[in-house]
């Protein structure tokens, strides 16, 4: 039963059922696996998608293209799921559900129908799909808190963890079906979405019930406009710092990346002072004083910082080098990359369940920690694989990741949300989605940057050596190792094989024909990375160990297994601790 204005209000359809709750974890589990797999998707199909509008990945100025329909679905949900989830709260979280479904199956239908070339159809694209994003944000941000009112504190964790693996898992699961729809049409890869979301509106708004605590509150409306403008600023400011600037191989020197950071941090500062003043505020600071909530969140932050770039060097290291040195042709990688990467979603879907339902009966701490050591142990285990891997030894070292991170999730997102009163959950699984969805755009700045750094370091020597012992001339090989790096990782990111255009098609044919046949052959270019990459890579898995680590030391400082916690203090003044002990812990 709601609760708005603190009177009881009359359930529209009366009281569910005792299978409610099975029908709650089906549909969000729907919800959100859909919106995930469409944040992954574009990853895989991103060569056929630059082919059908025909738009040359190659060329350093389009570099933010690529990058801004990889990330704009990211950054837009990040930016809104916290307003999103309060909103949930205020107003009903199936509502806001609902309107999340209607939203997100517009946008997809209307990503199919861009009949545009060149940058033009790559703007339609950006902006519908961040349409897509704001669409999935109302997923996002309600379906843990539709989720946590149906279900009872004993059985979250199992539930919790099915539909928290469901998310990550699709992550991974959008690499396949990429891969497999978009050789044959690009527009397939959000078509696919269509029907599925149609299905899902309908079966939300018949059978989903509103069992939230509702309070009558007005919107914190500075409190949106300066977290919204703050973050977007910060994000951005991440995505201009990867790109090259100024004949610099990176733009975190550029004045503009700087002061769009710095004006993110400056806004994000003034809505911390909004909150801690506001009387019916957005971001519900109080709630970092539950010790189970705040050092779940950060241990949430902390992994998806680890995770979030594993994706992309993962994909690059595949499709770029190991595939085309083991006869795959570069048409084809996208699809194998997605394939290969297999045993990271079945460590995931595996691990996930089975760790939420022993933590229902255990506590989170043993299994979340756990599940961070072995991740942090993973990626070693991963920095010690040679270029050229042996596949059982890859896919063995990608299944230990998967399960130590759906070892980590499901404990942690059930002991974040069972931390939670209940009239909060919406905004407090809003506050813990943003976290964790910044720091996957956070990771990949990371990731990049480190990954750039190492390529700067020793790819223009590689280059130029290599393009001149095959009969290139020295001045046009000097030209094309100094091109930014960025463009060669994008290459290598998309499964091109970019040498015949840099060299281009009348240097070429001055060139042997031996000479000319290994330059565009399979084997050249991954074998001119490989080196450089590797440089690369371990900076960037070194990095990975020490978030997981830290990750782990978080995890443990959450204290013994979490309770049903009472209301947080409100500004006004404090509110009575539950028997027994501290909000969200056990005595």
């Amino acid at each position: 039963m709601s609760v708005t204005g603190g009177r009881p209000a009359r359930a529209r359809r009366g009281p569910p059922g005792p299978g409610y709750k099975w029908v709650a974890l089906s549909n969000t589990t729907v919800a959100v696996l859909l919106a995930t797999i469409d944040g992954s998707i574009m990853l895989i199909a991103m060569p056929d998608i630059f082919r059908g509008i025909r738009l040359n990945p190659l060329v350093p100025g389009n570099s933010v293209y690529l990058l801004w329909m990889i990330l704009g679905y990211l950054v837009v949900t990040s930016v809104l799921v916290v307003s999103l989830g309060r909103l949930g709260d205020l107003f009903g979280r199936v509502r806001m559900y609902n309107l999340g479904f209607v939203v997100y199956t517009a946008a997809s239908l209307l990503l199919t129908l861009d009949w545009m070339t060149g940058p033009p159809g790559a703007d339609w694209l950006i902006a519908f799909r961040i349409l897509q994003g704001i669409g999935g944000a109302f997923l996002l941000a309600n379906s843990v808190a539709i989720l946590t009112d149906a279900f009872p504190a004993d059985q979250r964790g199992l539930a919790l963890g099915i539909n928290n693996i469901a998310g990550i898992s699709g992550n991974f699961i959008g690499l396949v079906v990429g891969g497999l729809l978009a050789p044959i049409d690009w527009r397939l890869v959000f078509l696919v979405s269509v029907p599925f979301g149609l299905f899902g509106t309908v079966w939300a708004y018949l059978r989903l019930r509103d069992l939230g605590v509702r309070r009558s509150e007005p919107v914190d409306w500075a409190g949106n406009v300066t977290f919204a403008l703050g973050l977007i600023l910060v994000m951005v400011g991440i995505t201009g710092g990867i790109q090259p600037h100024g004949g610099h191989a990176m733009g975190w020197s550029s004045r503009r990346v700087l002061g769009e950071i710095g004006a993110g941090l400056a806004c994000l500062a003034a809505f911390a002072a909004i909150q801690a003043r506001s009387a019916h505020p957005m971001f519900r600071l109080a709630l970092f004083r539950i010790r189970a909530f705040t050092f779940g969140v950060l241990s949430s932050f902390l992994s998806a910082v680890a995770r979030g770039g594993l994706m992309f060097m993962m994909i690059i290291w595949l499709q770029g080098i190991w595939l085309p040195l083991h006869g795959y042709s570069f048409a084809v990688t996208p699809l194998w990359a997605g394939i290969y990467m297999l045993p990271l979603s079945a460590g995931f879907i595996l691990a996930g369940p089975v760790s939420g339902y022993l933590s229902d009966r255990f506590g989170a701490r043993l299994f979340a920690t756990g599940g961070m050591l072995v991740a942090a142990c993973s990626f070693l285990l991963l920095n010690r694989l040679p270029v050229d891997f042996p596949y059982p030894a890859f896919a063995g070292v990608l299944l230990l990741n998967g399960l130590a991170m759906g070892a980590f999730a499901s404990p942690n997102r059930a002991a974040v949300m069972n931390s939670l009163p209940p009239e909060h959950r919406g905004a407090g699984a809003g506050m813990s989605s943003t976290f964790q969805n910044s720091a996957q755009v956070l990771s990949l700045g990371i990731f990049f940057s480190l990954m750039i750094a190492g390529l700067s370091a020793t790819l223009p020597a590689t280059m130029a050596s290599g393009l001149a012992a095959h009969g290139v001339p020295a001045a046009i090989a000097a030209r094309i190792a100094h091109l930014p790096p960025v463009s060669i990782l994008f290459a290598a990111f998309l499964g091109y094989n970019p040498v015949q255009q840099l060299v281009g098609a009348q240097v070429l044919a001055t060139l042997p024909a031996g000479g000319a046949a290994v330059l565009t052959g399979r084997s050249f270019f991954p074998q001119l990375i490989a080196a450089p990459f590797r440089s690369g890579l371990h900076e960037a898995l070194v990095f990975a160990v020490a978030a997981c680590s830290l990750a782990a030391v978080a995890s443990w400082s959450r204290g013994r297994r979490p309770v049903a916690a009472a209301a947080p203090p409100e500004p006004a003044g404090p509110a009575p601790a539950p028997p027994g002990g501290r909000p969200g812990l056990d005595a």
